[in-house]
């Protein structure tokens, strides 16, 4: 199997023998202002096809790198990258070096970027006027959207450093993808004038989509894991230049469908050769048409030594236990009665003005159904009737319960506890291997 770099160095020959046509962006750009105006069903499909027909019709007259992007998206041939610094390091993305200048002084570059299946990052530096520094709880500055032919992408993460003599900001600056047939890109960047108001400062360039680094591996998943409330569905995994995401759906099972998701979503591992990778984000969105819970997870880019397996293991998620419990009240302490995989503690049992108190400790994430807890008074079932917030029970030991107190409006002392089912943090440990070529 040849390694990452190998299918760089190939990468990027094929890339510098391309060459762009100035006259992309103008051609692609009239056939589609020539759309004439439909009926919004009929908008999407007219869209489509006019665009793709002026991608077959300058196909057939340039080899130009974008269109090959277009390509490997359309027809799922994604090429290869590599780490985000070692590609800096190695002169990978584009150069760009485009500067402004601010009343002030301050200089405002964008160095580099680098384009990618996941997102478009951003190297920038902001250069405080001579003999100044840049203080570094500084929130002066920032960077907003980028927009460019068919892109108007917004502004996902970022992180900065300073120089040592704080002269320098260096900013890295995540966007989402850009289209590869912007041949033009405009940063705009922002200041806070000391009077609240904010002045923007667009910065443009030009956008060599040959340089633009595809996928290290962008393979189908297509394989899922069963939890206690439904299924998650592992789809995706694109692994590009900045980044590794790995896209799939929730599906609850038909008596959870109102809760659209496990209260706990879960702890997805991504290993490569038996290494755990870094874990960056998660982001879900619940999709009505489908009734899915859809979800992306990101990590670090791949290494670049050659791939030998790529696993995702679901270390836990949401747990279940629907069995009932009955718990004797006579004689309360501050010793756990196991309940399932979960233990409980009931600390006291106490008399007040309108009933009976009942203070219970669990760890923090074992959640009790408050729909079905009662107590057994006088050969009665009396559901509670308000439960606090919980605070901390220090064992002083290394270890913190949490407890609640539960009330109940009866006269009778309770004889025992009735739990119905109880959510908490399930340990799964299921290993998904991810296929790859």
């Amino acid at each position: 199997m040849r390694t990452i770099e190998e299918r760089l160095q190939e990468h990027k020959q094929t890339s510098e023998r391309m060459q762009a046509p100035s006259e992309l962006e103008d051609r692609l750009r009239n056939a589609l202002d020539r759309v004439p105006n439909k009926k919004k069903k009929n908008e999407v499909v007219l869209w489509f096809g006019l665009t793709a027909a002026a991608l077959v019709l300058i196909v057939g007259t340039y080899q130009y790198p974008a269109l090959t992007y277009y390509g490997n998206e359309l027809f799922n041939m994604g090429l290869n990258a590599s780490s985000f610094s070692e590609a800096a390091t190695e002169g990978y993305g584009q150069e760009v070096n485009k500067s402004t200048t601010l009343d002030d002084g301050t200089l405002i570059t964008v160095d580099r970027v680098i384009a990618d299946d996941n997102s478009f990052s951003m190297y920038y530096t902001i250069k405080a006027p001579e003999g100044e520094i840049i203080r570094r709880d500084s929130s002066r500055f920032g960077v907003d959207h980028i927009e460019g032919f068919m892109t108007n992408s917004s502004p996902e993460e970022g992180s900065n450093d300073y120089s040592e003599d704080e002269t320098v900001l260096h900013g890295i600056q995540r966007f989402e993808s850009v289209s590869p047939l912007s041949r033009t890109l405009t940063v705009t960047f922002y200041e806070f004038q000391k009077n609240g108001e904010r002045e923007t400062y667009p910065i443009s360039f030009k956008f060599d989509t040959s340089k633009a680094m595809k996928s290290l591996v962008k393979e189908k998943i297509s394989k899922s894991v069963a939890v206690d409330q439904g299924e998650i569905y592992y789809e995706s995994i694109t692994a590009s230049l900045t980044s590794t995401v790995i896209k799939g759906h929730i599906k609850m099972n038909e008596e959870w469908a109102q809760e659209r998701q496990p209260w706990f979503f879960g702890t997805t591992l991504l290993y490569v050769n038996g290494i755990e990778m870094n874990f960056d984000f998660m982001e879900s969105q619940y999709d009505a048409a489908t009734g899915l819970s859809e979800f992306e997870l990101g990590f670090d880019a791949l290494p670049t030594d050659e791939i030998r397996s790529l696993e995702l293991i679901l270390k836990n998620s949401s747990g279940y236990h629907n069995q009932q419990e009955t718990i004797s009240l006579v004689s309360p302490s501050d010793q756990s009665i196991k309940m399932g995989s979960e233990k409980l503690w009931i600390r006291s049992v106490s008399k007040t003005d309108t009933g009976y108190d009942i203070v219970m400790a669990t760890k923090q994430f074992t959640i009790l159904e408050n729909d079905n807890i009662f107590v057994q008074a006088g050969g009665t079932e009396v559901p509670v009737s308000s439960i606090s917030s919980e605070r901390p029970w220090d064992l002083n030991n290394g270890n913190i319960l949490w407890e609640r107190t539960y009330s109940f409006n009866t006269t009778d002392q309770p004889e025992s506890l009735i739990l119905g089912g109880y959510h908490y943090i399930k340990t799964y440990n299921k290993i998904v291997p991810i296929p790859f070529d």
